[in-house]
């Protein structure tokens, strides 16, 4: 590591904070210096990516989870001359589908009616795989951090969301070197939406990494293996 290395930034997804990346964080700081980046107070995608580049200069390496992936695609798109490597995990480009807005709104309407720990019990199962969900470390530490967040932290990052920008051509347009990662269970971004991502990622070296025995939340259900297939994409 030297004074013109690039940064690692990772972004967290939606009602995340810093555990989802705590250990890939701590793996690759011996390589390069990383920043956690905090998306507890975004009202957009464009103005979270814009307040990124603007709190952390020079090149950067960016990786994000989920919505953070979505975040880091539109770093790329702001400022394609500093983002000179990107990898996005467990995440999708679609645009907001039919009936989406609906969907969002009922939990939505959960956090403020019932509180955050419903909403940590409704939403987090189906985000885990199934295998894991008596894992009790790991289903606290989620619910944790759910609580961490409040529901009108929710509620804009769910309003952030449903109004996304483009991401399709964007991903088309990348030339810097991208890794894909998701894991195999993953029943909210699953691996044939990866598949697709790496079809329109023909401008650059692009690659996939399937996370074995992992749903959603792969940076932290098998967080030996996403911090491996960084570290791989970091040293390339």
């Amino acid at each position: 590591m030297n004074d013109s290395s690039p940064t690692l930034v990772l972004i967290p997804g939606l009602l995340s904070d810093d555990i989802v990346w705590k250990h890939a964080a701590e793996k690759l700081g011996n390589l390069l210096p990383v920043k956690i980046m905090d998306v507890s107070a975004g009202i957009s995608l464009t103005r979270m990516a814009q307040d990124f580049l603007d709190q952390v200069p020079g090149d950067l390496y960016v990786a994000g989870h989920s919505m953070g992936a979505r975040i880091a695609i539109e770093m790329y798109r702001l400022a394609p001359e500093r983002v000179k490597k990107l990898a996005l995990v467990d995440t999708g480009i679609h645009p907001r589908k039919e009936g989406e807005e609906e969907k969002r709104q009922i939990r939505v309407n959960l956090a403020y009616n019932e509180g955050m720990e419903a909403l940590a019990a409704d939403w987090l199962p189906p985000m885990v795989h199934e295998d894991r969900h008596q894992d009790r470390d790991l289903m606290e530490a989620l619910t944790a951090m759910v609580l961490r967040a409040d529901p009108e932290q929710h509620e804009r990052q769910i309003r952030a969301l449903l109004d996304r920008p483009e991401a399709a051509q964007i991903l088309q347009e990348v030339t810097c070197p991208t890794l894909l990662v998701v894991g195999r269970q993953d029943q909210w971004s699953p691996l044939d939406q990866h598949e697709e991502m790496l079809e329109k990622l023909q401008n650059t070296d692009a690659r996939l990494v399937v996370i074995e025995d992992a749903g959603h939340f792969a940076p932290i259900e098998r967080p030996e293996a996403v911090a491996e297939a960084l570290a791989t994409w970091v040293r390339a």
